[in-house]
């Protein structure tokens, strides 16, 4: 019977978050090179952001060691109001690897207490299908699904939503980097264009 995970990382809130990104749930700790979001080296994330934001996808990458820049990204996503965290709490790895496919959710988060800790963010950003399936499960049954690039509203506790589908950061979603950085960029500036 598989263990039950649940979440190893605080939700990273900044007071002045507007954009909250919701991944599915970390890789296994084997896999990290630091102890926040989107450790393993060889998902994508903090490239897409480095060419987003500095059109240099190693910004944000200790390339001579093979990891990540931590303190640097943490900087960065706290002056530009960006919250991240996952859509679930607590899950069962079906064949023990990072694989949304073969995620079980036990328990998804608790979207109210979350965003209850960003009051002005209004827009949400999901990275891959069930991040997206995750958090739509929470939502008004007639939020529209978006598509991969597409924004749709909702409403939440009489907040209203932005929802922003992208494409996962992972090697295994088949799509350029390049393409991805530009899909996410597109939506970095519809959503904040003082960020630019």
């Amino acid at each position: 019977m598989r263990a039950t995970e649940t979440h190893p990382l605080s939700p990273f809130l900044p007071e002045n978050a507007k954009i909250l990104i919701l991944g599915s749930f970390p890789p296994p700790q084997t896999r990290w090179k630091m102890n926040f979001y989107y450790p393993n080296f060889n998902n994508d994330m903090w490239r897409i952001f480095g060419l987003v934001f500095f059109d240099n996808k190693d910004h944000f990458i200790d390339t001579q060691n093979k990891t990540f820049h931590e303190q640097q990204i943490r900087n960065f996503l706290q002056e530009k109001g960006i919250a991240i965290y996952d859509t679930a709490y607590r899950v069962k790895r079906l064949q023990g690897n990072a694989s949304d496919k073969f995620l079980q959710i036990v328990e998804p988060v608790d979207l109210a207490k979350l965003l209850a800790q960003i009051p002005h963010c209004q827009t949400i950003i999901t990275t891959g299908e069930l991040a997206t399936q995750t958090l739509l499960s929470q939502l008004p049954s007639d939020t529209t699904i978006p598509k991969i690039g597409q924004c749709v509203r909702s409403e939440f506790l009489g907040r209203e939503l932005y929802l922003h589908r992208l494409p996962s950061s992972s090697r295994a979603y088949p799509l350029a980097l390049e393409k991805k950085a530009a899909v996410y960029g597109e939506v970095f500036y519809f959503s904040m264009a003082n960020m630019f």
